[in-house]
């Protein structure tokens, strides 16, 4: 006697493959949305006329201004440097310091901070700076704010590398190809589990 496919349980696994492969068509749909900001970013960065920093407005506007010339009167420093690993011009590797800037006679609480990258160097020492003119080159910075490449560098620091939109990961045809393997793993694996209840 053949026992019958479990039906609530092919349904579950079903489901959960048609999941995985919805998945994976997402990712290939960012992949091709992460490569066209990446060309936007390349066209950018041969653009030669500045825009204003610190930047105001829609994430569209923000956007349309990565990798742009720019340059900010700094003059303040507001919080404590932040010492990231980085590269220099000619490719050494090192740190890269970056120190928020008031950009308006008197501190308030609802200034911007304008974000300086003032340099690069071989250890994570900051440097004495405390303002002035900065320009230079308007990049991303940590949880979706931007930061402005000192070009050429302040406080005594070493060029920073220039800015390459090349440089930012896209990943997401690695994570499309995990999702697609995810989901015909689980396939094979019930379908084996299928004939082995079946004997």
């Amino acid at each position: 006697m053949t026992r019958r496919v479990p039906i609530f349980a092919t349904i579950i696994v079903l489901a959960a493959v048609a999941t995985m492969i919805a998945l994976g068509v997402w990712q290939l749909g960012r992949m091709a949305e992460k490569e066209a900001l990446i060309a936007q970013y390349g066209a950018a960065i041969s653009n030669a006329d500045p825009v204003a920093f610190p930047l105001t407005g829609s994430k569209t506007e923000i956007d349309s201004a990565l990798y742009r010339r720019s340059a900010v009167n700094c003059l303040f420093t507001v919080g404590d440097w932040r010492s990231i690993s980085g590269r220099s011009q000619n490719g050494r590797s090192g740190f890269v310091h970056i120190i928020g800037c008031g950009t308006t006679t008197a501190s308030t609480e609802t200034d911007e901070v304008a974000f300086v990258q003032a340099g690069w160097s071989r250890d994570a020492v900051p440097p004495q700076w405390n303002g002035g003119s900065v320009s230079g080159w308007i990049v991303p910075n940590r949880e979706g704010d931007v930061r402005l490449v000192a070009d050429p560098p302040v406080g005594g620091l070493e060029a920073n590398a220039a800015p390459d939109p090349a440089d930012l990961p896209n990943n997401h045809l690695a994570y499309a190809g995990q999702w697609f393997f995810f989901a015909l793993t689980a396939l094979i694996i019930y379908v084996l589990a299928i004939r082995r209840r079946a004997r």
